[in-house]
């Protein structure tokens, strides 16, 4: 897991690049004062760091006295964020809509009315052509503030207009913030609790999604509007493990920005996060050929210009392109060659560790181990997954959970029988307390209490039983999550005919090839 400092400088240095650390000192040089001297010498200190220590800055600094150290921090931090303003003001929508803001509100200042209102009449050209509500709605309030102190006669029956146009946004304004707290909180429900787990989790997620959903939200057409209805009803499918709906909307959401290219520049990340959410459809789907399309497709972006625009678009496009990657080696059964990705992975993971949060990581570490699994290294995998289990965190009770299911079972192929049966009294506790428990899952364990009584002839038909059971039950909705994050039925399978996990896997995929029912 990440080892993140908690003090702010060291966080927000330690993600400056060359370019931006040599902008900062000559920024400082052009504005120097008598304090800016021990601000560069702290700035240099901080940046050789590895880890935060401020007894070590103030014994290799002698000029810097501990007093004033806390001082000294500040300054620097507001003179390193002014530097970047600076040079990022062309490259974000809003940082030059907010400058624009300003310059208006200087010309009024100055008494130069009409000026003022030429540059607000520009803003809400410029923000309404990038869907921004809230500057376009700053704009029409600095100019019904105008209009209302002073006699501009800009133009005849302009307080009827402006007066339109406040309620209109208004209105926009109001939906934006309903549909986006709706596709807020569906996506922290599944970050708590992951995928619906029974009758009760379903009934609890569709009346919530009913009660918070506008009646009117299919009626408004603009960009973010539908940005979030879309993700609001990505996630409720998604949730509910209702894939079809998961992905219609997955794909409505990327064909947003297909439709309005222009906004690609103003939210990368939701498309990035888009693109992520439609490739798990794909994935989830077994949309083989599109999943190829799609991930050669989110490739091309990762490595584009824009992709690598900003450190928010390099770390998410990682995350989610290396994903999507794992998740291809899950698709055709390649798990040995999917093994490749896991040193590049980690080590980026690391140069990350102060972007990334701890979700992200756990969701890796899984993926890890079952690429192990999958191999036959039992041993690799127990690793990662010890990882997941050691962790004190109240993120994704599911990976918790399946984590010590898949444990349990790389210990029984491990032939780890001495902790076998403690461990399966173990997961079986932690699970019910979690009242995670499906069919699937006491299937499992009932098979492994009485695998400790049968002998090594009797274990293939003991597997082959419990094969049968569980086919019956794939097409369960209640019952798909324990697929989706174990699958159990290759594993058996792999069992019963006595090869590998990715061989069976892989055979399936060149059947659906062969059979020509890949989507």
């Amino acid at each position: 897991m990440p080892n993140r400092s908690a003090d702010e400088l060291f966080q927000l240095i330690k993600t400056l690049d060359k370019g931006e650390k040599r902008n900062f000192k000559l920024y400082v040089g052009r504005n120097m004062q008598s304090d800016d001297l021990k601000i560069i010498t702290l700035f240099d200190a901080i940046d050789k760091l590895e880890i935060y220590d401020e007894e070590f800055i103030l014994k290799k600094n002698q000029t810097i006295h501990k007093q004033q150290l806390s001082n000294l921090k500040a300054h620097l931090y507001r003179q390193i964020l002014a530097s970047l303003r600076l040079i990022r003001q062309d490259n974000a929508v809003d940082i030059q809509l907010h400058e624009q803001l300003d310059y208006a509100r200087i010309l009024y200042s100055k008494g130069l009315y009409h000026q003022s209102l030429k540059v607000l009449q520009k803003i809400k050209e410029y923000a309404k052509s990038f869907h921004q509500v809230t500057f376009w709605m700053q704009a029409l309030f600095f100019e019904k503030k105008i209009e209302s102190l002073h006699i501009t006669r800009s133009f005849e029956d302009r307080a009827g207009e402006i007066a339109g146009e406040v309620d209109e946004l208004s209105q926009r304004l109001t939906m934006v913030g309903k549909l986006s707290s709706l596709a807020l909180q569906m996506y922290g429900w599944y970050i708590k609790n992951g995928h619906v787990r029974n009758n009760m989790d379903v009934d609890a997620v569709n009346k919530f999604f009913k009660e918070q959903l506008p009646e009117n939200a299919g009626e408004f057409q603009g960009f973010y509007e539908r940005l979030y209805l879309f993700q609001s009803y990505a996630w409720f499918g998604f949730i509910l493990q209702d894939f079809l709906v998961y992905y219609r909307n997955c794909q409505r959401w990327v064909d947003l920005f297909e439709r309005e290219p222009q906004m690609l520049k103003v939210e990368t990340q939701h498309f990035i996060k888009g693109m992520h959410n439609l490739l798990n459809a794909h994935f989830m789907l077994r949309n083989d050929r599109k999943f190829e399309v799609e991930i050669s497709r989110f490739e091309a972006f990762y490595l584009s210009k824009d992709g690598m625009a900003t450190i928010n678009n390099r770390v998410q496009g990682f995350v989610y392109l290396h994903l999507a990657k794992i998740n291809r080696h899950f698709l055709d059964g390649t798990f040995s060659e999917g093994l490749l990705l896991i040193p590049h992975i980690e080590q980026k993971l690391k140069e990350f560790e102060m972007q990334l949060d701890r979700h992200r990581t756990l969701v890796f570490y899984y993926k890890f181990a079952c690429l192990y699994f999958g191999c036959g290294n039992y041993g690799s995998c127990i690793d990662y997954l010890n990882k997941i289990i050691h962790l004190k965190a109240d993120l994704r009770s599911d990976i918790q959970c399946y984590a010590r299911l898949l444990h349990l079972i790389a210990h029984y192929e491990s032939g780890n029988d001495v902790i076998l049966e403690s461990q399966v009294r173990s997961v079986y506790r932690f699970m019910s307390k979690m009242q995670t428990l499906s069919i699937v899952e006491h299937e499992i364990f009932a098979f492994l209490r009485s695998s400790f009584q049968l002998s090594r002839g009797a274990l293939k038909a003991g597997f082959s039983r419990l094969f049968e059971k569980l086919k019956k039950l794939e097409g369960n909705p209640m019952e798909s999550r324990s697929f989706m994050y174990l699958d159990i039925l290759s594993w058996l399978e792999s069992k019963i005919n006595n090869v590998p996990v990715q061989e069976i896997i892989s055979s399936r995929y060149k059947d659906r090839i062969q059979h020509n029912t890949i989507a």
